[in-house]
């Protein structure tokens, strides 16, 4: 039965390419209000320009560069700035995005009625406006990381590697299966590729090796779950690192710290 439903879905039905980095890591948004110095501290904008047309611009590793901001049209209005943080400070997955999100929104229109929502809770501020708002950012930016994997053409990185039909598949099954004992040859076999050009075409669209975007993947969760006071063994079991031995020292060689040293995040009751 699964094997009859696999050959009637569409492929990009057949598996999400986007909830296994979303379930692990959130989207975190914050907008900034003030003065349009404030705002543009931000990486996240709505913003309309000279010509009349407006686009969301996000700028996933580059906050906090207001001059890089200006630049992004010529006279332009801001109609709302955020704060975005996709997989918490100093994420993997944030240094995995491109530096350099743009959408025209007449070229989105789900977006673009998203985005106008959050014009208007920003210009016309209201009881619970505050959440709304973020609420709203989160999924803005979610909605445009899905038109940017749908549109493709992203140069090198995460999301032109979830736009590419083969190695998405690949992607996929390793976010999905990060404990998962991966090999060259059984990730080539899930993206349906011989290994050579597997390895190749996945360099050439990741900017890296799989096994360098396998070993990141997995530190990154490991990192998270230390973060959220799980112990070191069974965080070692839950990624794919044979002892906790091993995952030490690949934690030490990526993050410049033992994992004993890890600050755990409090989360504080409301």
């Amino acid at each position: 039965m699964a094997t009859e439903l696999a050959e009637i879905l569409p492929r990009e039905l057949r598996y999400d390419r986007l909830s296994a980095l979303i379930e692990r890591f959130k989207v975190e948004a914050h907008v900034l209000h003030n003065t349009e110095e404030d705002v543009l501290e931000g990486n996240f904008f709505i913003l309309k320009c000279v010509q009349g047309y407006k686009k969301l611009v996000f700028l996933p590793s580059t906050p906090n560069n207001s001059t890089l901001a200006r630049s992004l049209c010529e006279n332009m209005v801001v109609l709302a700035g955020a704060k975005v943080v996709f997989g918490g400070p100093g994420s993997q997955l944030g240094k995995a995005l491109p530096n350099f999100v743009e959408i025209y929104l007449h070229e989105a229109p789900d977006l673009e009625s998203l985005a106008d929502l959050v014009v208007e809770e920003v210009l016309s501020p209201r009881c619970g406006g505050s959440a709304v708002i973020n609420r709203l950012c989160e999924v803005v930016v979610i909605r445009l990381l899905r038109h940017a994997v749908r549109s493709g053409g992203i140069g090198t990185g995460l999301i032109a590697g979830l736009a590419h039909p083969n190695i998405a598949q690949a992607l996929v099954a390793i976010h999905e299966g990060p404990a998962q004992p991966w090999r060259l040859e059984t990730l080539a076999e899930v993206a349906g590729m011989s290994r050579t050009q597997f390895a190749v075409v996945f360099k050439e669209v990741m900017g890296e090796t799989p096994g360098s975007y396998l070993s990141n993947w997995r530190l990154a969760l490991a990192k998270l779950d230390l973060e959220a006071g799980r112990p070191l063994k069974s965080v070692a079991a839950r990624v794919g690192f044979a002892s906790p031995t091993a995952l030490s020292r690949a934690f030490q060689r990526r993050y410049d710290e033992l994992p004993r040293n890890v600050n755990v995040k409090t989360i504080v009751a409301a």
